[in-house]
């Protein structure tokens, strides 16, 4: 093999050892080692100079820029939080959790895009994690690996399938129907999230992804005011009816105010009434997960009204420090609302209790206030009370009366793609233009949702990975597999058929393995003279089966980021699980698609 081999394709295999080399190392990072890999390829001639760039063009490129920045349009119009409420438990055991939620990935996945699934619950999962006080790299990758296993079962669920349909129609006269896939597809996918829910969470190593930062972990918890609005739901309810969704949010009332008078106390007894004002003790995802899931109302700071919250508006930490404007001072005395527009929705303070209403409350130096803000005011307002900003934790207002409308338009744009009617590239690049125009996601916040080392290394290996196509350095390990299985019994054929497609797709993506590892597998049946489609069934669960790098399936290049995994962290859970795919897809394909 190494004889035929042409200089190109040596220089390409050299490249691709390297590269993998470095990143199971882990000495350098990711997205620089695969950058660089790319101008060696330019330099070295194997690349040509007009296609370097072409993969930050590629639509898998563009498809995992998007869906993060979706996902957090999803996260901000409160989809996120119905969802964590409806389906999600918080107090839920590690392992029961990515059952629960791989369960979900894996039939959702069936039925719409795989990667489309992942952007759905990519950020349910770190809502999760936050509120279960994890890192939601214990889950982010085994809940990619089940939303990868699910989407075998259909047609529609992975483009390798479709791929492969469209390849038995081009050879055998027609396609693959829909749920042609279900019964190899199923078994592959119960088992191996079985696997990753049991098993395979356990191997992952520890990583702090800086998702579920938990550094401010030391500060008290902000005491803040949530305002009853008119005609609420809760109205003439009692109190203790509102104490357990506090709870399961992560929220304390520790009081009420009514007609002026403020009262400590969680009096379970007490009858909620339109314009009452609770005290509550609180972090801010919790603030804002509970003020969004009950529909309650921040209230202004200069007066007892409760605001409307602005779609510019954004909440930040503020320190104060001795000498500030506002030390010693309350909100209402500076003129913090009428002054800058601005609401002090909390106050952290480590040992002297807040007693007084939040507009009234003397601000102590080493307070931190929790501020709602305009969004392109926030150095302003900032300056004007001589505080100092603490670390950016990502923390952002849900405009929960557009929850609806973020689902209805990733919905739309899902099933549509889902059926061929609209590229997914397109479709989500539309729900991105749609969540900024109906203002669910400011502009200026779009591209800092964007895990740029992530894009800069799949756009730098998928021109070396179309290079080593074109190059032939793939129907150069075809032709050998072809040699290597001749005399072979079947079930040996079908399983080296599996490992090699499985090990080209955790290199090149996984379409162009399935379009590569195809006619390949139609080629070995024909020298058999025995049916095609086992084989392309083989190959159709092995193109997807890419478990080993962050680069063969979008899904694991999503979580890579968020999940903060290093390049090597794949193939401990990976491994094992690509060899139970094998072990109970080879007697599966046999039995019901006999050769």
């Amino acid at each position: 093999m190494v004889a035929r081999m042409t200089m190109d394709q040596i220089i390409l295999f050299t490249l691709f050892g390297t590269v993998f080399a470095l990143l199971m190392w882990g000495r350098f990072r990711y997205d620089l080692v695969a950058f660089g890999a790319l101008m060696a390829g330019v330099v070295l001639g194997v690349v040509p100079t007009e296609d370097a760039f072409s993969g930050f063009g590629h639509p898998a490129t563009l498809i995992v820029a998007l869906v993060l920045i979706v996902s957090a349009g999803l996260v901000r119009s409160g989809a996120v939080f119905l969802i964590t409420r409806t389906m999600v438990d918080s107090t839920r055991s590690l392992g029961a959790h990515i059952s629960v939620m791989g369960g979900i990935g894996g039939v959702l996945s069936a039925f719409m895009n795989n990667v489309a699934a992942l952007a759905l619950l990519m950020p349910v999962d770190i809502a999760t994690a936050r509120k279960a006080g994890r890192s939601p790299g214990l889950s982010l990758m085994p809940l990619s690996f089940a939303t990868i296993l699910g989407g075998m079962i259909t047609l529609i669920g992975t483009p390798p399938n479709i791929i492969i349909a469209s390849i038995r129609e081009q050879n055998l006269g027609a396609p693959f129907r829909m749920f042609d896939f279900a019964p190899v597809g199923t078994v592959a996918a119960v088992c191996g999230i079985l696997f990753v829910a049991l098993v395979g969470w356990r191997l992952i190593p520890a990583r702090d992804s800086g998702v579920g930062d938990t550094s401010l972990k030391a500060i008290a918890p902000y005491i803040a005011e949530l305002a009853i609005p008119e005609e609420h739901k809760l109205v003439e309810t009692k109190l203790r009816d509102l104490l357990e969704p506090a709870e399961s949010a992560g929220v304390s009332i520790i009081g009420i105010t009514r007609d002026g008078s403020h009262r400590l106390g969680a009096r379970r007894n007490l009858t909620i009434r339109a314009g009452d004002v609770l005290t509550i003790e609180a972090d801010p995802e919790a603030l804002d997960e509970f003020r969004s899931s009950m529909a309650l109302e921040i209230v202004d700071s200069d007066s007892p009204a409760a605001v409307t919250l602005s779609e510019n508006a954004t909440l930040i930490e503020v320190a104060i420090p001795e000498g500030a404007r506002i030390a010693e001072r309350s909100a209402q005395a500076i003129g913090l609302g009428w002054r800058q527009s601005a609401v002090i929705v909390g106050i952290a303070r480590r040992e002297k209790r807040i007693t007084k209403r939040l507009r009234k409350e003397v601000v102590q130096p080493g307070d931190i206030l929790l501020l709602l803000a305009p969004s392109d005011a926030v150095e302003g307002i900032v300056d004007y009370i001589g505080g100092l900003t603490l670390a950016d934790r990502g923390l952002s207002v849900t405009q929960d009366s557009k929850t609806w409308a973020a689902i209805g338009l990733f919905g739309a744009a899902v099933a549509l793609a889902s059926f061929g009617l609209l590229y997914l590239p397109i479709a989500l690049g539309i729900v991105v233009v749609g969540y900024v125009l109906l203002r669910i996601l400011p502009l200026a916040e779009i591209y800092d949702h964007v895990e740029w080392p992530v894009v800069v290394l799949l756009g730098s290996m998928i021109p070396l990975g179309s290079a080593l196509e074109t190059s032939g350095g793939t129907e150069l390990i075809a032709g050998g597999l072809v040699s290597l299985t001749d005399g072979w019994p079947a079930w040996a054929i079908l399983t080296v058929l599996m490992v090699v497609t499985m090990t080209l797709s955790d290199v090149l993506n996984n379409t162009a393995t399935a379009i590569v590892a195809a006619p390949v597998g139609i080629t070995m049946a024909q020298s058999l003279d025995v049916s095609p489609d086992p084989f392309l069934m083989a190959v159709a669960v092995a193109a997807s089966a890419a478990f080993l790098t962050p680069i063969g399936h979008k899904n694991n290049t999503l979580v890579l980021g968020p999940g903060g995994y290093g390049f090597g962290d794949y193939w401990r859970m990976g491994l094992p699980l690509e060899i139970i795919v094998i072990a109970v897809s080879i007697p599966t394909i046999l039995v019901v698609w006999p050769l």
